[in-house]
């Protein structure tokens, strides 16, 4: 069975959105790091993204609670983590930005975002490996990849015996998802957040918690060095099921974008 090997020294893991499905990964990964300190294993740095400060509407719908209305979402995470386990998560409090927030090599990331303009970010982090993670109403997709360049992943299609060093990311494999979403409101009127859309009862309460639990245990594979046999995996919260798309020739061709005839 092929299996995905990027060959990184891991160095830090950054989770960039900490809304439902991001709040609910950073605390996964938060308990795995301290369980290898514990283990005295090579830990890697945290780092929580996140600009948003706590609403009232995240209360019980995400990972806060009153008091936290008001304070920075990654503050608040770091703070709590890092009282809970003994850890030294840092925070970033800002718009995530490529050059300002990784270091050149080493770099694991894993997005919750909402919006074009940061997976744009994300994708322009050179050298690392991306985990995306994306949802509706009661179903999404987690995709795991490290190169955004159609040249580099047609050149390991196949692998070499059974290893990939290389697999397109997200923005690689979705194109639509460093777009604008063309049914959005005008600025004027921005879309509505997940924590919106469960109030009204248009997403599932649960969904979130299904896309991070997938999503972590890519990271969970990673850390361990345990084989990685798929690139994207869909999660539907309504039949209770998550598809995962296994790593090969035929299916990398089917969902990478084919050269246009001359």
């Amino acid at each position: 069975m092929n299996t995905f090997d990027p060959n990184i020294y891991l160095q830090t893991i950054s989770i960039v959105g900490l809304g439902g499905t991001g709040a609910q990964i950073a605390r996964s990964v938060a308990r795995m790091v301290y369980d290898m300190k514990a283990a005295r294993l090579h830990t890697p740095q945290i780092v929580l993204i996140d600009p948003d400060r706590v609403e009232q509407k995240n209360v019980g719908r995400q990972l806060y609670v009153e008091a936290d209305v008001g304070q920075p979402k990654a503050h608040v995470l770091m703070r709590r983590f890092n009282m809970a386990l003994g850890l030294d998560i840092l925070a970033i409090d800002q718009p995530v930005k490529a050059e300002a927030h990784f270091e050149r090599w080493g770099n694991l990331i894993v997005g919750a975002v909402d919006n074009h303009l940061a997976r744009r970010e994300l994708a322009n982090v050179h050298g690392a490996v991306w985990i995306d993670s994306g949802n509706h109403f009661n179903a999404g997709q987690v995709v795991i990849g490290n190169t955004g360049d159609p040249e580099t992943a047609m050149r390991g299609i196949d692998g070499q015996n059974g290893r990939y060093t290389y697999l397109p990311h997200a923005g690689l494999l979705f194109p639509s998802l460093l777009e604008p979403d063309p049914e959005a409101k005008p600025q004027a009127e921005p879309g509505r957040s997940c924590a919106d859309l469960v109030a009204a009862r248009e997403q599932d309460l649960l969904t979130n918690d299904w896309m991070a639990v997938t999503a972590a245990q890519y990271v969970y594979r990673l850390l361990h060095r345990q084989p990685i046999t798929s690139f994207v995996s869909y999660v539907n919260a309504d039949g209770m099921n998550v598809r995962s798309v296994l790593i090969c020739r035929d299916e990398l061709l089917a969902y990478l974008p084919q050269p246009v005839a001359a």
